[in-house]
């Protein structure tokens, strides 16, 4: 399987989750090109966003709301031991059968929630 995928994390809501989006891109390689931040709204065509919506950021707030509107699948990933809370519009978006799926992982399973998230799409794909 070979997918564009856009990837979102904080930017200027704060940095300090950076070692951690590196690690999900690595990850998410393995599936897919990773395209940056930097693609436009006009030209994106990618069919999965995947979203590293532990730092709150406004700017992938707007980017999650972009790909709902323009019905593309979107998971979010979430780290509880970062002590925030997930913002409620975010948690309450994934609903059954929608194709928005928000996941609280820990840095070690992060890998493998990966793995069974786009497990399931290529399974999807196939049928």
């Amino acid at each position: 399987m070979s997918l564009n995928i856009y990837f979102c994390g904080s930017i200027r809501g704060g940095r300090q989750d950076v070692a951690v989006y590196q690690k999900l891109v690595k990850a998410l390689q393995t599936y897919g090109k990773v395209l940056t931040e930097h693609v436009s709204d006009r030209v994106i065509s990618e069919k999965v966003i995947v979203a590293e919506v532990t730092q709150p950021s406004l700017g992938v707030g707007y980017e999650l709301g972009r790909a709902v509107a323009m019905n593309k699948r979107i998971l979010c990933l979430f780290r509880p031991s970062s002590g925030r809370v997930l913002s409620a519009m975010i948690r309450g978006a994934e609903t059954a059968g929608s194709m928005f799926k928000v996941q609280d992982y820990t840095e070690e399973e992060a890998e493998k929630i990966i793995e069974e998230y786009f497990s399931t799409l290529d399974q999807e794909r196939t049928l």
